[in-house]
């Protein structure tokens, strides 16, 4: 196939194939990024805009950074566990890996200057630190995990920043997204527990504690939450969405009341099924790995946490108000899952 013989100089004295690059970033992978802006940015009330879509960039950038960072930081032992990956085969140089990081770097913080001046800079700057004292220096402490999440929260965070006309202001931005951040940094959490232990399997405990906090993940993220919109429409407010033999059925002075209840009916429901189809996915994996605790099993729940994280952003962005976003966002998971079959996203 063409895309297969396609070559990349890279500052290397042999071409580097292109689809070897893609292996070394998990390209894939990018595609559970996006959601963790979006979420937050529907928790500010702003959930796309070209300014988002910067964002996003930014954050896709610094999270391919990680993946070539990680592949050049573990060169020696991924040549005993894990000689098939670019690097440690010899398919991409270790210093094309590091020029490749450092790129995608410098990239995601000037994407997060050119979409968010200052506010987004002030969230890509200590994701960035994250993403490369994870990789050289955190991993292997006890730290790494904490600092895994923390470069998730700060994704949500990054969305909920997003400057514009009518944006909150930073400490109003940071309150409404405090919860998504926390529920996807929980996730985060146990996705970390179980990598530890992708190679020679896990104690049972381990995917036992991390089942438990993925359902409480699950139930926290489809508890409903009131949101200041709801009270304008019941005031009168129609939304242009809203069907109009629906609004007729009212007398005037209710029916904003009928198009804020329907909306919330289809916010709720949104967010009940995307927190079912995340622990439908994440969860029975890990449920797996409790009855075998084997490294294959271990590894699966690990793939499945990564994309797993997909519906579970969908099911945060309908519980912050942007159900047609979220409905976007869940047509995706299958199609990085197909993706994944080609490369893994571990």
């Amino acid at each position: 196939m063409k895309d297969r013989k396609a070559v990349a100089r890279c500052g290397s004295r042999s071409p580097v194939r292109l689809a070897d690059l893609a292996l070394l970033v998990r390209a894939p992978a990018a595609l559970s990024v996006p959601g963790d802006v979006i979420a937050g940015a529907a928790a500010a009330g702003r959930p796309l805009g070209v300014r988002t879509l910067g964002v996003i960039g930014s954050s896709v950038c610094l999270y391919w950074a990680g993946m070539a960072l990680n592949d050049y930081a573990d060169a020696t032992v991924d040549s005993v566990e894990r000689p098939e990956r670019p690097v440690p085969s010899g398919r991409v140089p270790r210093r094309t890996a590091l020029a490749v990081a450092g790129g995608l770097t410098v990239a995601g913080l000037g994407l997060a200057a050119a979409a968010g001046g200052r506010r987004s800079v002030g969230a890509a700057l200590p994701l960035a630190g994250l993403v490369w004292a994870y990789d050289l220096k955190l991993k292997s402490t006890p730290a790494g995990g904490f600092a895994m999440a923390g470069a998730r929260v700060l994704d949500v965070l990054a969305g909920a920043l997003v400057v514009g006309p009518g944006a909150p202001s930073v400490g109003a931005a940071l309150r409404r997204a405090a919860v998504p951040a926390g529920l996807v940094g929980a996730h985060t959490g146990t996705l970390m527990a179980l990598s530890r232990h992708e190679i020679s399997g896990a104690p049972v405990r381990v995917p036992v504690r991390t089942l438990a906090v993925s359902a409480a993940t699950a139930v926290a993220t489809a508890v409903p939450v009131a949101r200041a919109d709801e009270g304008r429409a019941a005031k009168g407010s129609v939304s242009s969405a809203a069907p109009s033999w629906l609004v007729a059925q009212f007398p005037a002075p209710l029916r904003g009341v009928a198009v804020a209840g329907r909306s919330k009916r289809v916010r709720t429901g949104l967010t009940a099924v995307g927190a079912l189809a995340y622990l439908g996915t994440y969860g029975t994996a890990q449920a797996r790995a409790v009855q075998a605790p084997s490294a294959e099993n271990v590894r699966r729940a690990v793939g499945a946490g990564i994309l797993g994280l997909m519906p579970l952003q969908a099911a945060l962005t309908a519980r912050g108000g942007a159900p047609a976003v979220a409905a976007a966002l869940g047509v995706v998971h299958p199609l990085a899952r197909r993706l994944a079959r080609r490369i893994s996203p571990t």
